[in-house]
């Protein structure tokens, strides 16, 4: 072997490698770039597919402000979700939440169940609005039954989700009830929403879909609120009601006697 042809062999093998390594370096870029894509797709999808099929499900206005998801690490956060009340209740919204938290397993994610490890509910804003016969959360929580089977009506159409779920652990903690009575000016209290702790759902080899996940998850709320806020319905059929100086304000309450006449109205309802 003579010397030049030494010498450009090894130039060759010089370009061969800067080739490969430029060609690593692309398909590094451009998987960074495909993971971002499908985080975006999927977080503007999750917002998307809540704020689409929420309204369909519940019958009432849901918004959502943002969702963020890392394919990496599996953690997840949601922020500013807001669903609103049914027709003919008079406070604007049902649940408020500022911020919930996820982690999931980030495999699973190309499985045909997504397998969810907890869920972190933080602080949510609960209203339970009633007449004293009936309220807001159980009208939602029939809607949504109704909507998917499980009332007396067909399932709407596109209210169903396919994708499959498993839960490990769902938590609502720190949340707070605020009670309205409607009729009554004053009619209104704020308690605290005792915390829920849901395990193991969808944990069968079929899981469970979202819809089935939101009737468990509203059921519980419902629940919760029922019981939180049925003593202080009670004073109030009992021609008693408490009373803040702002619906939000979680201040004590003041203890306040309706007169003789509404306690009356009230009993007769």
């Amino acid at each position: 072997m003579t010397i030049g042809n030494a010498a450009e062999q090894q130039q060759s093998g010089i370009a061969m490698k800067k080739l490969i390594i430029r060609l690593l370096i692309a398909l590094v870029v451009v998987a960074i770039l495909a993971v971002l894509a499908v985080g975006l797709f999927l977080d503007g999808a999750i917002k998307r597919g809540v704020e689409a099929f929420g309204p369909k499900l519940t019958k009432v206005d849901i918004k959502l402000q943002s969702v963020s998801l890392s394919l990496f690490s599996g953690a997840g956060t949601i922020k500013g979700l807001v669903v609103g009340n049914p027709e003919g209740f008079k406070t604007p919204s049902a649940i408020s939440v500022g911020e919930a938290t996820l982690a999931l397993k980030p495999g699973s994610l190309l499985s045909d169940k997504i397998v969810i490890k907890t869920i972190n509910v933080q602080a949510p804003e609960i209203m339970f609005e009633t007449d004293l016969r009936y309220d807001n959360l159980n009208k939602i929580l029939s809607n949504l039954q109704e909507t998917t089977g499980g009332g007396t009506k067909e399932p709407a159409k596109g209210a169903k989700l396919s994708r499959k779920l498993q839960v490990d652990e769902f938590v609502i903690t720190g949340g707070k009830i605020h009670i309205s009575v409607t009729g009554l000016a004053r009619g209104t209290a704020t308690v605290p929403l005792p915390d829920i702790r849901l395990q193991n759902l969808g944990a069968g080899p079929d899981g469970i879909t979202s819809t089935e996940l939101t009737k468990l998850v509203l059921e519980a709320i419902e629940k919760g609120a029922a019981q939180a806020a049925s003593g202080v319905v009670a004073d109030i059929g009992k021609g008693a009601i408490y009373i803040t100086k702002e619906l939000g304000n979680t201040g004590s309450n003041t203890l306040l006697k309706v007169p003789k006449g509404l306690g009356g109205l009230l009993k007769k309802k």
